[in-house]
């Protein structure tokens, strides 16, 4: 089975390498769903064999093959705030906000046995609400958007015009960054997933990669193996 978070390109082309009659479900918000739907080229995921459901938001659901048999793995979907897709802004309208906290992207809670801690996979956000920071509490582990470290670490770096802000992506440092925004939130292991290759935390002898370990944070890496 395949859950999505949101929209994005990199979230959603995958699933057309995964086109050759090899029978999975599909997990997504109406938004999403939607989405693959008014986009005719998701059609050689063949609804026979490609089933997909609907995530009900804050609804601990398990998840199921295509088949309808259980994998032994659970997830409860929650809205982050976020954005929309890319490709779904409306062109020409350069000051419209984008932003969403409705669905368009979420985060998933993953729990397996009954009475286990619970992980957190919340690859795109905004920022730290309340309610985010509610939710998390007493996680056994947070993966969590550590895509700039900085807002406007694109700009500076000149690969790009565009802030994390204005992406969909809270930075990292900051005083509305995420690491100041749950520093008092009781989680047990923090790691930082969807690391843009601008961000110097990904330099192990940069002054950043010391700052996050010493705010109690990992960095993920390609390879990285994680069992719970």
């Amino acid at each position: 089975a395949v859950v999505l978070t949101n929209a994005d390109v990199d979230h959603v082309a995958g699933l057309l390498s995964l086109r050759e009659r090899e029978p999975f479900a599909i997990y997504a918000t109406a938004q999403v769903l939607a989405t693959l739907e008014a986009n005719s080229i998701f059609n050689v995921l063949d609804p026979a064999i490609v089933p997909r459901r609907l995530l009900a938001p804050t609804e601990e659901m398990a998840i199921c093959g295509a088949d309808g048999h259980e994998t032994g793995v659970a997830i409860e979907a929650f809205p982050v705030p976020g954005k929309v897709a890319l490709y779904l802004e409306q062109r020409g309208d350069a000051g419209a906000d984008f932003s969403s906290d409705t669905g368009d992207t979420i985060g998933v809670r993953i729990s397996g046995a009954v009475g286990r801690g619970a992980v957190f996979f919340v690859p795109g956000c905004a920022r730290t609400d309340a309610a985010l920071r509610t939710r998390l509490a007493d996680a056994a582990c947070l993966l969590f958007d550590g895509t700039v470290y900085t807002d406007d670490e694109m700009v500076t770096a000149g690969v790009g015009q565009k802030t994390g802000t204005r992406m969909g992506h809270i930075a990292m440092s900051g005083q509305a960054g995420s690491i100041a925004g749950l520093a008092d939130v009781k989680i047990a292991r923090r790691i930082f997933i969807h690391i843009n290759n601008t961000n110097p935390v990904l330099d192990e002898n940069s002054a950043e990669h010391a700052a996050i370990k010493a705010a109690g944070w990992e960095v993920a890496s390609d390879g990285m193996e994680m069992e719970f």
